[in-house]
């Protein structure tokens, strides 16, 4: 296997001009940051508390090397918002439900040279997501085309590769046959340039994209449509391109985790008891990242106040890590009765405990300044709630009844767009008066989500949900 990723790609040549934008692109970093490609950094390992059912230990430095338990499985990732988080969990899940140890690889946490050129890429594409909730015309003309066709670009790729060739020093002392899930194209490419030989490159977005491609992985989708674009790489250039081979290609179905599959069935039942009896209408909202999409949000809110009065609705709001949101909300909608649960983990998992066969009404506050707590509270509610209000990024893929808000960037259009056909979602609404519309809509009309919930029966029978098995089979060898 060649170890340059940067002049072919998928046995297509780049040009001349974007190898040499790749090279200043990689020396930029090392100037910026320093060459650690001889360091030699030790592995230890330290217990990820918010997920000890599912035994996940973090990767972190140390002054000698660990050794791993049996059965290990790494879920390499960032933080970059909630999303690669989330379907790293669900990995992890799975991993532990088939038998695995999982470890948790965090490429942006440490002090090396690739971790920190992470880390500015991130701050950037963050930076240029809030200027696009703040400025139309920054959106229109920059974000939209940059998430939908900036990045569908292989010569996007190209760039990508050389930088991530910075993460290899992470690599050193990890063994390199250990079966290996990336949740972010860029732990991907770091463990491939590192010569990891499992890895399994999990692709969260519905649009093909040259930003995912990590050649040298097994690259897993969740849909038909992503599938395909993949196969053939159209769009990814003004000429035609061969595409990804089905040796490095599998569809695999969704990435959801264990515990939100083992009792669907059962859950989806609960939820037809409640909405046939009558009951609050459980509704689930979460506040992505850094608030994105507030004033819809504050306006969603307002909007269901009412409701939550009248009991018609129980209001259900994790703001992740985010306590600054809450605040501006509280100050945006006049709302100041909380059923609060902040940094009150174990007080939460009570809660739910407690709801999933009693009573649930008013409106519940959920923060933790945990980011793993953070994100694994939605999944601790979503199997007691009835309803998931969210843009259409990761979570457009769960298996609950869901309605989209606006999306943020061009790309997370397609996760509405496949939730719609397979029929477990309703649309993606872009205006604040067509969303409050659309839940109007649901609460005066119970057969939209009876038949939803039916639906998404069948899509679990299907195996439509079980994309995180199957990419753990895959990195461990268990699948051709």
């Amino acid at each position: 296997m060649s170890t340059d990723k940067t002049t072919v790609i998928f046995g297509n040549k780049m040009d001349e001009k974007t190898i040499k934008r790749a090279e200043k692109s990689k020396k930029k970093y090392l100037k910026k940051y320093g060459d650690d490609s001889d360091k030699d950094y030790k592995i230890n390992f330290t217990p990820v508390d918010a997920l000890d059912f599912m035994s996940v230990k973090n990767i972190t430095f140390g002054t000698n090397n660990q050794e791993l338990t049996d059965n290990p499985l790494i879920v390499g990732n960032i933080r970059m918002g909630f999303g690669h988080y989330r379907i790293s969990m669900a990995m992890a899940s799975c991993a532990h439900a088939l038998g695995f140890t999982p470890y948790w690889l965090d490429l942006a946490s440490f002090d090396t040279t690739g971790s920190k050129m992470v880390r500015a890429q991130n701050n950037l594409y963050s930076l240029g997501s809030k200027i696009s909730q703040k400025s139309k015309l920054f959106n229109k003309l920059v974000w939209e085309p940059m998430n939908s066709e900036g990045f569908k670009k292989i010569t996007y790729n190209a760039v990508d590769q050389k930088n991530s060739e910075l993460l290899i020093p992470i690599f050193k002392n990890i063994d390199k046959d250990i079966p290996y899930i990336a949740t972010h194209v860029w732990p991907s490419q770091g463990a491939v340039h590192a010569g990891m030989t499992h890895v399994v490159n999990a692709i969260p977005d519905n649009w093909p994209m040259g930003l995912h491609l990590s050649e040298g992985a097994i690259h897993t989708v969740q849909t038909p449509f992503a599938y395909l674009g993949y196969k053939t790489l159209d769009g990814f250039s003004k000429t035609p391109l061969s595409g990804i081979p089905e040796t490095e290609l599998k569809m695999v179905g969704r990435f959801v985790d264990h515990e939100l599959l083992v009792d669907l069935e059962g859950d989806n039942e609960r939820r037809k008891q409640r909405i046939t009896e009558s009951k609050p209408l459980r509704i689930l909202l979460t506040v992505g990242g850094a608030g994105a999409g507030f004033d819809m949000f504050a306006s969603l809110v307002k909007h269901l106040l009412p409701y939550v009065e009248s009991k018609r609705v129980a209001l259900f709001i994790n703001f992740g890590d985010h306590k600054e949101v809450c605040d501006r909300l509280v100050k945006k909608t006049g709302i100041n009765s909380f059923k609060l649960y902040f940094n009150d983990y174990d007080g939460l998992k009570k809660m739910v405990s407690e709801i999933k066969q009693g009573e649930a009404e008013g409106v519940y506050a959920i923060y933790n300044s945990d980011i793993f707590r953070a994100v694994y509270s939605t999944n601790l509610l979503m199997p007691v709630c009835d309803l998931l209000i969210t843009k259409p990024s990761e979570l457009a893929y769960y298996p609950i009844p869901k309605i989209f808000m606006r999306h943020i960037g061009g790309h997370e259009v397609y996760g509405a767009i496949n939730g719609r056909e397979l029929g477990d979602s309703l649309n993606e609404y872009p205006t604040a008066k067509t969303l409050n519309s659309a839940v109007d809509r649901v609460l005066s009309d119970k057969e939209i989500i009876l038949h939803i919930l039916d639906r998404i029966n069948e899509l679990k029978k299907q195996g439509y949900y079980d994309g995180a098995y199957e990419c753990v089979r895959l990195a461990a060898g268990l699948l051709d």
